[in-house]
This record gives C-alpha cells, sequence and structure tokens, in this order.
C-alpha cells in the first residue's frame, strides 16, 4: 500500500464516480429526492456514504491495516467524496439541473443524494490496483 496519492488514484476515483454518478443523475427520481428529503433524512445518507466508504477502505483499500496510516486513511476518504462531490456536480451542471445561483440548498442536496452510489463507484475503481 502506498502513502501517497498520486494522479492515477485521482483518476480512478473520478472514473469510478462517473460511471455511477451518469446514470443516476439522468434519473428524475433522483433529482426529485434531492429537493424533498428532509435535512435529517439528508444527513443520515451522508452519514451513510461517509460510513461505506469508509468501511470498504478499510477492508479493501488498507486490508484492515491503518495502524500507521491513519492520516492517509482518512485523507482518502475524504478525497474520494469530495471529488465525487465534484464529478457529480459537474454531471447535474451538464443536465441543467445543479440550480446554484437560483436554489443552492436544492443543488447541494442533489449533489449529496447522488454522490451515495457514485462514492461508492470511486473508491472500488480506486481499489483495483492495491496491494
Amino acid at each position: 500500500m502506498k502513502y501517497s496519492f498520486n494522479v492515477e488514484d485521482a483518476g480512478q476515483i473520478f472514473v469510478g464516480a462517473f460511471a455511477l454518478a451518469v446514470p443516476v443523475s439522468f434519473s428524475e427520481e433522483a433529482w426529485k429526492l434531492g429537493e424533498t428529503l428532509p435535512t435529517p433524512n439528508l444527513l443520515m445518507l451522508l452519514f451513510l456514504s461517509i460510513l461505506f466508504l469508509s468501511l470498504y477502505t478499510y477492508h479493501s483499500v488498507f486490508q484492515t491495516n491503518i495502524i500507521e496510516r491513519r492520516y492517509v486513511f482518512v485523507f482518502r476518504i475524504v478525497i474520494a467524496y469530495l471529488m465525487t462531490a465534484f464529478v457529480v456536480a459537474l454531471v447535474l451542471l451538464c443536465l441543467n439541473k445543479l440550480p446554484f445561483l437560483d436554489s443552492p440548498w436544492i443543488a447541494i442536496k442533489r449533489i449529496i443524494v447522488i454522490s451515495m452510489p457514485a462514492s461508492m463507484g470511486a473508491i472500488v475503481v480506486d481499489s483495483f490496483d492495491k496491494e
């Protein structure tokens, strides 16, 4: 396991996020869910996203060995989620479904809703070439 995060890792995260962000972003149900989901449910969804990212990263990417690599572990989870959110935002922007200027809260909610499956795609693809 590497201690660094390089361009190859970033590319894998972008590709994995894109692979699942595209089909979900084209779904009207996801757009409406982003509009209507109450804040507590949205926060639970965000928490579940981070939890599943952490579990998968712990078991598959780091193979349960994070004692000396805690900061790298946390960094990889945070960067994977942020990069995924960026990819989701770009896809929604291309579809004209990211109303950041008109309704920023709806835009953020849509990003969070679609980032859940997309973040799992991102971390799975990122784990392909690990140890």
